[in-house]
């Protein structure tokens, strides 16, 4: 079990993310990924009011829905849930009236009494961070919320946030959610790591797999001709450097009896202050890899080679 920055919240170290809920998993498809995540360990689910709104037909709010029909039916011991606000159609940005109708919306669909882990999905500059801070720290007050948290937020937007939360006596937050995997780690390395360590925030990673190709699904270079979101997601890691990643990946996880998936996720656990990377499954066939990524413990020596061999990223290409 890890413990999710300074906070109480104690979880198996993955989160299954919920952005496939309500999206390319309908709700039965849902159902049996999170009975079968439960049943393998997994106690910590991500989510967001907005998921799946891009969706045709879709609204916002499907996925909270899909999961809290889910709690309510197997009512499960000790699951963790996070959500997030800032990105659904009838409750955009941070102003402070906003965050509080959009959370006790999202605890509407999703059931429960308080939210256990609560996001700033995205930094909303046109609202004064004073105001959103002290939103969030009411909500901790009035019960409605256990922890806050930040998603998407610049190194300098978290620091002006925890300084205004000292300063003014509000909820700290106790955890960040980035943008970080093997082909995408420049920026998150450089700056917020840092802020993390300094302010012991845990690091909740999403798009840990980027967006599958770190399933080792896509081993040539044609992957942008296939035709699933997913596919063109990864078609821009395809790359001659990209498929160096894969291939390390691979004969390090199969030193371990590892999918490449795995190995993944257990390199970006060993990162400085990870705590749970995200990923998300639309078949149960899907989740053994993610849990056993949970549990994979690599060595010192394999964590230094896809260091090495993920160097290079398309930012810097």
């Amino acid at each position: 079990m890890t413990r999710i920055g300074t906070s109480d919240l104690d979880v198996l170290p993955l989160s299954l993310g919920g952005n496939v809920f309500g999206w390319t998993a309908d709700r039965d498809a849902s159902f049996a990924v999170l009975d079968s995540f439960v049943d393998g360990g997994g106690d910590f689910i991500d989510t967001a009011d907005s998921y799946s709104s891009w969706v045709p037909g879709n609204e916002g709010g499907e996925s909270e829905t899909i999961v809290g029909e889910w709690l309510a039916s197997r009512k499960p011991s000790g699951v963790v849930v996070a959500t997030k606000v800032s990105q659904h159609p009838q409750f955009r940005g941070l102003a402070a009236f906003n965050v509080r109708k959009a959370a006790e919306a999202s605890l509407g669909r999703l059931g429960v009494d308080e939210i256990d882990l609560y996001y700033a999905h995205f930094d909303d500059e046109t609202v004064p961070l004073e105001e959103t801070v002290a939103a969030f720290g009411q909500l901790v007050d009035d019960g409605l919320v256990r922890h806050v948290a930040v998603s998407n937020y610049s190194a300098d937007r978290i620091r002006e946030w925890i300084e205004i939360a000292r300063r003014t006596g509000a909820a700290l937050p106790v955890a960040v959610q980035p943008h970080y995997n093997l082909v995408h780690r420049n920026e998150v390395e450089d700056t917020i790591i840092p802020v993390a360590e300094e302010f012991e925030l845990g690091l909740v990673p999403y798009y840990s797999l980027a967006s599958g190709f770190l399933t080792g699904k896509y081993r040539s270079t044609d992957a942008g001709g296939q035709n699933s979101p997913r596919a063109q997601g990864a078609a821009k890691y395809a790359t001659e450097a990209g498929l160096q990643i894969i291939d390390a990946l691979a004969e390090i996880g199969d030193a371990h009896g590892a999918s490449i998936a795995a190995t993944s996720i257990a390199w970006l656990r060993a990162q400085p202050t990870v705590v749970a990377p995200i990923a998300s499954a639309r078949t149960v066939e899907q989740v053994p890899d993610l849990l056993a990524g949970a549990r994979l413990e690599l060595s010192g020596e394999e964590v230094q080679r896809l260091n090495r061999v993920s160097e290079w990223t398309p930012a810097r290409a």
